[in-house]
């Protein structure tokens, strides 16, 4: 069933902007190569940070909502336990000078701040849809209860 809420379109939107400009920009993204995150959960993360005009235009299934919110929560999980601690010494090497230096420090410095904002959108988004899927599809039969990972939810999103 095809989910064509304002609201969640409305809060992925947010979630693509504050990823794009705060934690997916040419300052932090080297970073990322070294969490452990399969080829999956990449492709479902940019479904939601790169492509979300295209997935809004089409609507999306709950099935795959569910999916990249997941992977959201997966990647929040693998940045803070992965790349967070070691953020510093994997960026150390990308050198850079002036206002590229100091625009490098301001985004580790404000990796974690923006890594808990995610986590937040991502948890908001979750509540959201479940709420839209008990309405579609009543509280008897939702499609989040064949989700078993999303019981990982909050260990993945809470520091």
């Amino acid at each position: 069933m095809l989910v064509k809420n304002p609201d969640i379109y409305a809060l992925i939107e947010r979630i693509s902007i504050h990823y794009t400009n705060n934690l997916g920009n040419r300052y932090l993204r080297q970073a990322f190569m070294s969490m452990s995150l399969d080829g999956r959960t990449w492709e479902l993360v940019a479904g939601v940070t790169d492509k979300f005009k295209y997935f809004s235009t089409q609507g999306f299934h709950l099935d795959e909502l569910y999916d990249r919110i997941i992977a959201l929560a997966r990647f929040v999980y693998s940045a803070r336990t992965e790349a967070a601690p070691n953020l510093r010494t994997l960026l150390a090497s990308t050198g850079g000078a002036g206002q590229d230096r100091v625009l490098r420090d301001m985004a580790v410095n404000n990796f974690a701040s923006n890594l808990g904002i995610l986590s937040d959108l991502v948890n908001e988004l979750y509540i959201l849809t479940v709420d839209t899927d008990k309405k579609l599809n009543g509280a008897a039969n939702p499609v989040f209860k064949g989700f078993p990972e999303l019981q990982n939810l909050g260990r993945y999103l809470t520091p």
